[in-house]
């Protein structure tokens, strides 16, 4: 059994002693230890969820201190951005503790008899939701906190009925072990089974394979990359018993900024911009990787304005020295695939520099290679002649999380045609702004076609996300003590 170890993100040093890789006993325990807690947290009321909820929340801001450093030791983002992050975990804890408390999870479709002879007559139906299982919830890496151990997909999860493994990303294994003594903490101090939350951890892809292939496991939720989420799906789809699998996986975000937005606000929008690429050492899924600008006066001034505002930043070091090696190797098949590279920032150990690159409409349109996502402070320019070609680039894209278009403004044919276009590849589409940054709230849609995700009907944020974790049943003619359950598993 190989060890895991903790690294310094700024020096790439080992830090403490190393870290056992759970083995298949420890992993089937974990998941086995989930199934015997799930039956009950099924029956569990909307306020016993909601007061676990709310107790992780509260053991988080509890140990803010010690954890906010170790995670920093462990991926640089630095502090303010680490606070920022917690603050968001503990919302996110909250936010679906009220909507397990006002009963969300077991709303019922009432569809009460109508006499007669089909197909208008019908007997008494009811339509209500069963928790799906236990849920594989494998962590990211660029959020240590609000997409790992007690993140949106394991709160979520929790306040639908579903207990949860999580799969601890590598990246900050020693943080992980803290949040997850929290959480057991907390178990413990509600006279709540340990195997409600369990954790399992390991460096290579053996531990996650294992976890998604268990016949216990009754879903899979993941946000990472395209490449090991649709590893991940495949096991999930090969499985005796498919299981569905919430993939949140690559991103290139196209952002089109018409002639009209750049003429009126070019130095503003430039900046802006600048600061989202690099926001987080751009490790971000909604990082605007594709700048898609059409040939004109306002794009010769504002490509420059841009470079600019680039050249003034200089992003912290990436998470780990396997992502510095992936982006340099990303930024590599950019130019050898025709980009030809307009900033070249400069960086340092694991700290690199910014990077802008350029390309023409059809050839991003013919290359392949082009629309791969390069994961960090990096975005490649697509130099359309015409709107209808602006729509062209959007569609081969294929799949988004987020389109942004600056300067649709006015009803005219042309924006209708645009924002449809947007609508077809993307999850969420932006009319102001930059599209880093992902508010959990009520109208969130955090998912989009593939290989922006594997599931695009459902959302990774937002209070959406419960409805991953449970399932529809019709209840026909049901006994009146079934129906005064209003919803809640028996």
């Amino acid at each position: 059994m190989s060890n895991l170890f903790s690294f310094n993100a700024r020096t790439g040093e080992h830090v403490g002693e190393p870290l056992a890789t759970s083995s298949a006993t420890q992993i089937d325990a974990a998941v086995v230890a989930t199934h015997h807690a799930f039956g009950d947290w099924a029956r569990s009321s909307g306020t016993q969820r909601a007061t676990l909820l709310r107790h992780l929340a509260d053991g988080l801001e509890a140990d803010r201190e010690s954890l906010v450093a170790l995670a920093d030791l462990e991926t640089a983002l630095g502090p303010v951005r680490l606070n920022g992050e917690l603050d968001r975990t503990t919302f996110q804890l909250r936010r679906f503790a009220d909507i397990a408390q006002r009963g969300e999870p077991f709303a019922v479709l009432d569809d009460p008899a109508v006499a007669g002879a089909p197909p208008a007559g019908h007997p008494a139906m009811q339509l209500h939701r069963m928790p799906l299982g236990p849920v594989a919830m494998f962590a990211a890496s660029n959020f240590p906190f609000a997409f790992s151990v007690l993140g949106g997909d394991t709160a979520s999860a929790l306040a639908a009925g579903c207990p949860v493994v999580v799969k601890a990303h590598p990246g900050h294994p020693a943080l992980s072990r803290q949040v997850f003594a929290i959480a057991e903490r907390s178990l413990q101090a509600l006279g709540l089974p340990a195997g409600l939350i369990g954790m399992v951890q390991g460096a290579g892809i053996d531990v996650g394979v294992q976890l998604i292939r268990h016949p216990l496991i009754a879903a899979g939720a993941f946000t990472g990359s395209t490449r090991g989420g649709a590893a991940l799906q495949a096991e999930a789809n090969t499985r005796a018993r498919p299981i569905p699998f919430y993939g949140e996986l690559g991103s290139i975000n196209p952002l089109v900024a018409l002639p009209s937005a750049l003429a009126a606000r070019g130095a503003e929008l430039a900046s802006t911009l600048a600061a989202s690429i690099t926001l987080g050492c751009g490790q971000f899924c909604t990082n605007p990787g594709l700048l898609v600008l059409l040939d004109g006066r306002e794009t010769e001034a504002f490509v420059p304005q841009l470079a600019d505002a680039l050249g003034t930043l200089q992003p912290h070091p990436m998470l780990t020295a396997g992502m510095r090696t992936a982006f340099d190797a990303g930024l590599k098949a950019l130019v050898g695939a025709g980009a030809t590279p307009l900033v070249q920032g400069q960086g340092a150990g694991l700290a690199p520099g910014p990077q802008l690159l350029q390309v023409s409409a059809q050839r991003f349109i013919d290359t392949h290679a082009l629309r791969e996502e390069v994961f960090g402070p990096a975005s490649l320019i697509v130099r359309c002649a015409h709107l209808t070609q602006v729509q062209d680039v959007l569609t081969s894209v294929g799949g988004s999380l987020t389109v942004t278009i600056w300067g649709a403004d006015e009803d005219t044919a042309e924006h209708r045609a645009l924002v449809r276009a947007a609508m077809q590849i993307a999850g969420r589409v932006l009319f102001a702004g930059v599209p880093t940054g992902v508010a959990v709230t009520a109208a969130q849609h955090h998912g989009g076609p593939w290989p922006a995700s594997t599931a695009p009907m459902t959302t990774s944020v937002g209070d959406a996300a419960l409805y991953r974790f449970l399932r529809p049943v019709c209840l026909q003619d049901a006994p009146a003590w079934l129906l005064e359950r209003s919803g809640q598993p028996c």
